[in-house]
């Protein structure tokens, strides 16, 4: 038996982050409480590293390495650029929130670096096991960091809530797996579609085991029906949790369903879309309604979700490379607006009150100006209302989706994405309308925090105005 030497260049990424987060949780044990802001500089650092890494390899051709189990390309790469940016962004928001709810902790950082390492080798899977591997390390990482409350009984409910449906999505979508694998013989993705295309596979238990796959993969996109720890996780997590769980893992989650049903199954793509085409509409149908009368900002930020991955979902349904680049195109810009709005959130909130009621936004404009027009740009670019880039997202995916003969689908879009402009406009109404509760000034709760916010929700507004720089890098990565 000829032992062949995998090539490692590919993952060095992954590898040297795994590398440097282990490195930083030994030190962060170790080292004295006076130096507790030194572990977020560090996974601040290590982010940056690994950013740069992947930019100075960028992948221009399809690499597999690992006997089949792990592909470098143009897709992965990028989406894997988005989330180290969305993660350095996630944790700057954080560390004053921490600090504001005095639970600044080095964990939270090392295991959201070992969910970022998670992240990266779902997108980078090529086959069943490494794709399992990486969601259970990304998995694993956010259940601990949702959990990290002690004393909140919140906290500790969405954990175990998340917990206990993650596992039961878990092993639905591993006895999906194992249908698969039994059929074709492969856990390969290539491998498998060729089986398929060639005809060498019973199509009854490929069939059977593509609905196991799909529940899990919707539960980990939270489409409905399987939404029901959305609400609520994103709810009861502390703000800067739920500011990580609702942004990074979606570029995951989308990575893991083009690998398994483009790469792996497209063979079976009569089958699959016929399941998106349930999920979209029942995502949309939810999102746009049940959010209507939520109260707490989290929450309807939640529904809304679970509207944007309805909208997610036409692209893929389009089955076609420039469906499948709107989709990812979509979901990028879905990410970047989440963090907006959540962020908005975490800069706003003081010792005392999370300012993640609607009610709590009442007056921001006579309170502070600025952020109040800030979080206007991140409603209408969520609204999909030009010239914000969010407006792009929901074009592209509905063009889509009428090529490739789907008008009827793509006109229930549009009407759901009218109601939900409904919720998105009563916070604004909140903002210029209604009277403040409190009259005093309200600033972010640092200027950093400031900046931030403002950074990102001016984004939205000027790759709006100028979008074909990121909708040609999407278009070209497959």
């Amino acid at each position: 038996m000829n032992f062949v030497i995998p090539d490692f260049a590919p993952a060095i990424p992954e590898i040297v982050l795994l590398i440097l987060t282990s490195l930083l949780l030994v030190a962060d044990s170790i080292w004295e409480k006076r130096f507790q802001f030194a572990t977020y500089y560090v996974t601040q650092a290590i982010l940056i590293i690994v950013g740069i890494l992947i930019l100075t390899s960028f992948a221009t051709e399809q690499t597999i390495t690992f006997n089949g189990s792990f592909v470098r390309d143009s897709f992965g790469d990028i989406l894997k650029i988005f989330v180290v940016f969305i993660s350095i962004l996630v944790f700057l928001f954080s560390k004053e929130y921490l600090m504001q709810k005095n639970f600044f902790r080095g964990e939270y950082f090392t295991l959201g670096l070992y969910g970022v390492l998670g992240m990266f080798v779902m997108i980078s899977a090529y086959n069943f096991i490494t794709m399992y591997l990486g969601l259970e390390i990304m998995s694993l990482a956010l259940y601990a960091m949702i959990a990290m409350r002690k004393d909140h009984r919140e906290s500790l409910e969405a954990a175990m809530k998340y917990f206990v449906l993650g596992a039961l999505a878990t092993g639905m979508l591993l006895y999906g797996f194992s249908m698969v694998y039994g059929a074709t013989g492969t856990m390969q993705f290539d491998t498998m579609a060729a089986v398929i295309e060639a005809g060498n596979a019973d199509k009854t238990v490929l069939v059977f085991g593509l609905v196991f796959v799909i529940i899990g993969l919707a539960f980990k996109l939270g489409a409905v029906p399987f939404h029901m720890w959305v609400p609520d996780v994103y709810h009861g997590a502390p703000t800067a949790v739920t500011l990580f769980l609702g942004t990074a893992p979606k570029l995951a989650a989308f990575a893991m369903l083009y690998r398994i049903l483009v790469e792996a199954l497209p063979g079976l793509v009569a089958d699959w879309q016929v399941f998106l085409v349930m999920l979209s509409i029942l995502s949309l149908t939810v999102g746009s309604i049940a959010a209507i009368v939520q109260e707490n900002l989290k929450r309807m930020l939640a529904y809304s979700g679970i509207g944007h991955i309805g909208f997610i979902l036409l692209g893929v349904i389009a089955a076609n490379p420039d469906g499948y680049s709107a989709a990812m195109f979509y979901t990028i810009v879905y990410v970047v607006t989440g963090v907006a709005g959540f962020g908005m959130i975490v800069a706003l909130a003081r010792v005392g009150n999370e300012f993640d009621k609607i009610a709590d936004f009442k007056g921001l404009n006579a309170r502070n100006p600025w952020l109040a027009l800030m979080f206007v740009f991140v409603m209408f670019s969520m609204a999909g209302i030009p010239p914000f880039i969010g407006f792009y997202a929901k074009i592209l995916v509905i063009e889509e989706v009428v090529k490739a003969g789907f008008t009827w689908l793509a006109v229930f879009a549009v009407i759901t994405a009218v109601i939900s402009t409904y919720y998105y406009l009563k916070v604004i109404k909140a903002m210029y309308f209604d009277d403040p509760e409190d009259e005093s000034k309200l600033e972010a709760v640092s200027y950093q925090l400031h900046l931030a916010v403002s950074f990102v929700a001016i984004l939205l507004l000027v790759f709006g105005i100028l979008p074909s720089s990121i909708i040609e890098l999407t278009y070209n990565s497959l």
